[in-house]
């Protein structure tokens, strides 16, 4: 297995089921940072066999059939699409794009989108099983309180995580961006948690580079 690629300047968000608000969380960030830094925005999806049945059941919407190769990353274009990825362009981003990866080679995905990213740039990403490839500056994940199972790309990185957040944190969205720290280092960005403490009833659970230590 590879090492983990080192993305310092990756503020990472993963959910443990769908409409848990990665795309809420992301939108503020971008429109917080936009005047401060060029900000990359990504959203991975991660597939999990080629030509296997769709992760989210049913027909499916032929994403993830469509992928030519390995692996393939998208520009989105149009902001004024009702998507994830056009909600992110519409925030701010100066860029935002997709990358639809079969799970044997997200690292390999990954390692070349890093390679079109220009330095002193904020990649703020959407997914969780990126995290196993990946040591990001700083990995959000956002908790469903509701009774909805965790999703298992969540259950495999959960206790990787710096912030867990209830996911009914909408009014606190500005609570806690400010804990996040943005420094800029010799070649490039570095993103941090700052050791103050966030509110408990927002965080469940609060680590400062527990897990970054070990690996």
């Amino acid at each position: 297995m590879e090492e983990l690629l080192h993305i310092p300047q990756m503020l990472l968000i993963g959910s443990s089921g769908r409409n848990s608000g990665k795309t809420t969380l992301a939108i503020a960030m971008i429109q917080q940072w936009k005047n401060s830094f060029p900000i990359v925005g990504l959203k991975v999806t991660t597939i999990q066999e080629r030509d296997g049945k769709c992760p989210r059941g049913g027909e499916g919407c032929g994403v993830c059939s469509s992928v030519k190769g390995n692996f393939e990353i998208v520009e989105e274009t149009n902001p004024n699409v009702n998507k994830d990825t056009s909600f992110l362009l519409a925030a701010g981003a100066e860029k935002v794009y997709w990358l639809k990866t079969l799970k044997t080679h997200i690292y390999d995905g990954i390692k070349y989108f890093m390679t079109k990213t220009p330095p002193h740039t904020l990649i703020i990403c959407e997914s969780n099983s990126l995290r196993n490839v990946v040591r990001p500056g700083c990995f959000i994940m956002l908790k469903n309180t509701g009774n909805v199972p965790i999703k298992k790309s969540a259950s495999e990185v959960m206790h990787k995580a710096d912030l867990i957040i209830d996911n009914n944190f909408k009014n606190n969205i500005h609570t806690i961006i400010e804990k996040i720290k943005i420094d800029k280092i010799q070649s490039d960005l570095a993103v941090t948690i700052k050791e103050a403490q966030v509110p408990e009833e927002i965080i469940k659970n609060f680590r400062v580079g527990e897990m970054k230590n070990n690996e």
